[in-house]
């Protein structure tokens, strides 16, 4: 059985040996089978695009090079086995501004089964932690796994090391020389994304720069939350995650504020009511000393709120397009550019209190729910990278060609 599955603790094994293809894509939101209709290049009917391609993250490397990190099954990604199990590995390739695309990819990390989705994290000393499920050798169906690296990527233990077994859906932050793992445990059956279930749980974990375990926190213990994301500050990390709404076809967007020095975790607070499941993302800006959220509702609106590193909401943006899941937020400055559902690449000028949706320019290249991400090139040229079902796709934006906005872009 392959990695990215509901995370079930052992008495759950028969079921999930009756149910694989339903349990095969619970924990991180369901089926999203490619249709016929719109089948994007490279995959297979009824086939769900994360398959293929999973997870991109970026770190800082060595003279100017920024690694880029990705999880994908083979290269090219040839999608699900003959048994429909996932079999995705990690890569990471180099890239500079002064390359048009990355360098070649190499393999970083292989294992039997999935190793997916991969987030990245860099602390302030240049250490760089990656987490991910993993399928292989757990007695659970996955665990969530963790690996440390230098700035040069040497690797810093012998293999994966648990941050939970049973865990899933993890992501990473750094906070300062700490890293913050906030990861799902568990599986409730029905209701969520075609009534496949949702997560039981909210978690954290703070490591050292060594990978030392420090301290373990619960968020929202045995409770049906789940898709935690975050992003780091020098000293706190913004925590975000959807919420179960029995009865309901759209969940909660909640948010939480971390101080890892002391474990000090402030009282969860609602963003959005009415959220379209996964669809939302989270983003530091150091110019503002502010937090960028970024999501959909199940109305198909998209909307933004900036918080402040007490966790408070300072300035909100309630219409905008909707968002891309898994989707990357890249910050410059005082902008942020994140990819729209429509085939756009929306610029969001921000201020201490404020949000303005200021542009966009269309993309050459497709956006899926298999992530991407956005590195700066230059002061005018953002270059993106996105996964999809036949590998890596690569542009370069040149920012000066954005439009203003239209009335329906702003709900006018």
């Amino acid at each position: 059985m392959r990695g990215t599955i509901g995370a079930m603790a052992p008495w759950h094994a028969a079921l999930a040996l009756a149910a694989a293809l339903s349990w095969a894509t619970a924990a991180q939101g369901g089926a999203i089978p490619a249709t016929e209709a719109a089948l994007p290049t490279g995959a297979r009917p009824g086939v769900d695009l994360r398959a293929y391609m999973h997870g991109i993250g970026a770190a800082a490397g060595p003279g100017g090079l920024t690694y880029v990190f990705f999880s994908s099954a083979g290269l090219p990604p040839r999608g699900p086995d003959r048994n429909r199990n996932w079999t995705h590995d990690i890569y990471v390739a180099a890239w500079s501004p002064a390359r048009p695309v990355l360098g070649k990819p190499r393999l970083l990390v292989a294992q039997k089964e999935a190793q997916e989705p991969v987030s990245v994290a860099q602390n302030a000393a240049g250490r760089i932690m990656l987490t991910f499920e993993d399928g292989s050798d757990t007695v659970n169906t996955v665990s969530q796994r963790y690996r440390l690296y230098t700035r040069d990527l040497r690797p810093q233990q012998a293999r994966s090391i648990d941050v939970r077994a049973g865990g899933h859906s993890g992501h990473v932050a750094a906070v300062g020389n700490r890293f913050v793992v906030f990861y799902a445990d568990d599986w409730v059956e029905g209701g969520g994304v075609d009534d496949l279930g949702t997560g039981n749980g909210v978690y954290l974990k703070t490591y050292d720069g060594k990978g030392r375990l420090l301290r373990s926190d619960d968020v929202a213990r045995r409770q049906r939350e789940w898709w935690p994301l975050l992003a780091g500050s020098r000293d706190a990390a913004l925590l975000v995650w959807q919420q179960y709404i029995p009865g309901e076809t759209h969940a909660r967007l909640k948010a939480a504020l971390f101080r890892p020095a002391d474990g000090t975790l402030s009282a969860a607070q609602v963003l959005s009511d009415r959220l379209k499941y996964y669809t939302y993302g989270v983003a530091y800006v150091p110019a503002l000393e502010r937090f960028l959220v970024v999501g959909t509702s199940d109305a198909g609106t998209g909307f933004a709120r900036l918080l402040d590193d007490d966790g408070q909401v300072r300035a909100t943006l309630d219409c905008m397009p909707a968002s891309v899941r898994e989707a990357g937020i890249a910050v410059a400055g005082e902008t942020a550019y994140t990819p729209s559902q429509d085939g756009r690449l929306l610029h969001l000028a921000l201020s201490a209190d404020r949000i303005t949706l200021r542009g966009s320019q269309p993309s050459p290249i497709p956006w899926t729910y298999q992530g991407s991400l956005g590195l700066v090139r230059s002061p005018s040229v953002l270059h993106w990278v996105a996964l999809t079902p036949s590998g890596l796709q690569e542009a370069d934006f040149d920012l000066a060609r954005a439009t203003p906005p239209t009335p329906a872009d702003l709900c006018r």
